[in-house]
């Protein structure tokens, strides 16, 4: 590679203003490291005179990212866009074809567009780099990729929203409700101030789970339906009763391979305050992987914002500019398999379920019937009457069941006048 190395930032939001700095800031730094010398060139966003956290040198800026590729000489270019399909593909796609080296942060565009993107970079010889799609400033796509490359790994998991996992410790810390929370997250950044909602319901964490699949068992993207549930529905009510049993609400990713087949989901789970997942609080992240023959591997770091974040970026720039060369998703495309989907309907957990009901006779008689029915047996039962609104809050926490089971089981309650709500459901983590 070229001593003198040019670069684009396409997307100036909370990540590409932050990157934008940094990159001014430590060239020198860079410099010392790489023996290259990087300038950027080129910078692109909707609006030009935006009040931004940096100020920005207005004549290398470009209303229309496409037109960079006809006015300048690009090396390395920065999508920092975040969309899926649209512009964030086509600057991506366009990049890899002209032979330009992308690093980019968008884990929706990666875990959706993943696989045909990597093949463009292959055949072009050069990288698609996206070490901060996931888990923000962790090194994990790179400790898989490179520092577990000979171990077989079988199963991946944590929790991968740094926003979800702000807002229920912080529920649990301030004994606050989640609508008071989340305006706290927003306030300091952690949680999108217009529309929250990626973060919220799973979506965000489920992207970088299909990420995390592929780099680790080898795979193509998976494009199966999954259970996908994130943190709306959870309720002070829960975080206080799973703090009186010893317990705490996480949002947690998972994927692994059981019986030869993929099983991918995000949900919340309950999990004991004496492990190790139970205790990451914050905007904390952690993945946990499990593998032959290095046994548990774990990594915990900070994961929303935008310093970790351009952590990823910088490390992604580096590796280019020291010359490394590599698949994007560690193997050839050529070599990477499609596996079969494991069956929802047979994952199995015990089950927290809460019952907003009122306070008559024969009304736990007929739920518990209920969940025997459908071989559902109960290991306890927690009953906290509300004598004068003359209802009550029955927490059931049950053995374990599978999927099948419990979503038949549930349903039978809509409708019945004497249950005031449908249940909320949390699997407790095996």
């Amino acid at each position: 590679m070229k001593k003198n190395i040019n670069i684009a930032i396409v997307g100036l939001g909370q990540i590409g203003i932050y990157l934008y700095n940094e990159l001014k800031s430590k060239k020198n730094e860079i410099e010392k490291k790489t023996g290259k010398k990087i300038k950027i060139v080129a910078i692109s966003a909707k609006n030009k005179n935006k009040k931004r956290k940096y100020p920005i040198q207005k004549n290398i800026f470009f209303k229309k990212p496409l037109e960079i590729f006809k006015n300048k000489k690009i090396d390395i270019l920065f999508e920092c866009i975040g969309l899926s399909n649209g512009i964030s593909r086509k600057i991506v796609e366009t990049a890899l074809k002209k032979r330009i080296h992308v690093i980019t942060p968008n884990k929706a565009l990666i875990s959706k567009h993943g696989d045909s993107l990597a093949k463009l970079a292959e055949q072009n010889n050069v990288n698609l780099e996206f070490e901060a799609s996931v888990a923000g400033g962790i090194p994990i796509l790179r400790t898989i990729k490179e520092g577990l490359a000979t171990n077989r790994i079988n199963k991946v998991y944590g929790i991968l929203n740094g926003t979800t996992n702000y807002i229920l410790s912080e529920m649990e810390n301030s004994n606050e409700n989640f609508d008071k929370v989340l305006q706290k997250a927003q306030k300091l950044g952690y949680a999108e101030p217009g529309n929250p909602k990626l973060d919220l319901n799973g979506f965000d964490a489920f992207a970088k789970v299909r990420i995390l699949s592929a780099l680790s068992f080898n795979t193509k993207i998976s494009k199966y339906n999954c259970i996908m549930e994130g943190i709306e529905n959870i309720k002070l009510e829960d975080i206080k009763i799973a703090s009186q049993l010893g317990l705490r609400v996480k949002l947690l990713g998972i994927s692994q391979i059981i019986n030869g087949k993929l099983f991918e989901t995000v949900h919340p789970c309950l999990v004991s305050k004496k492990t190790y997942i139970g205790n990451v609080n914050g905007v904390m992240n952690a993945v946990i992987t499990e593998g032959k023959p290095v046994g548990e591997s774990i990594l915990q770091g900070e994961g929303a914002g935008p310093g970790p974040t351009s952590s990823s970026l910088l490390s992604d720039l580096l590796s280019i500019l020291r010359g490394n060369i590599k698949h994007p998703f560690g193997i050839s495309s050529k070599k990477r398999k499609s596996v079969k989907p494991f069956n929802n309907d047979n994952y199995t957990n015990s089950l927290y379920l809460r019952f907003e009901v009122n306070d008559k006779q024969g009304v736990l008689s007929l739920i518990t019937n209920r969940l025997t029915k459908y071989k559902i047996s109960v290991k306890r039962i927690i009953q906290t009457p509300d004598k004068k609104n003359k209802k009550a809050t029955i927490v059931i926490i049950t053995h374990k069941t599978n999927e099948k089971n419990a979503k038949n089981c549930l349903s039978i309650f809509r409708g019945n006048k004497n249950i005031l709500k449908f249940p909320t459901l949390i699997r407790l983590y095996n």
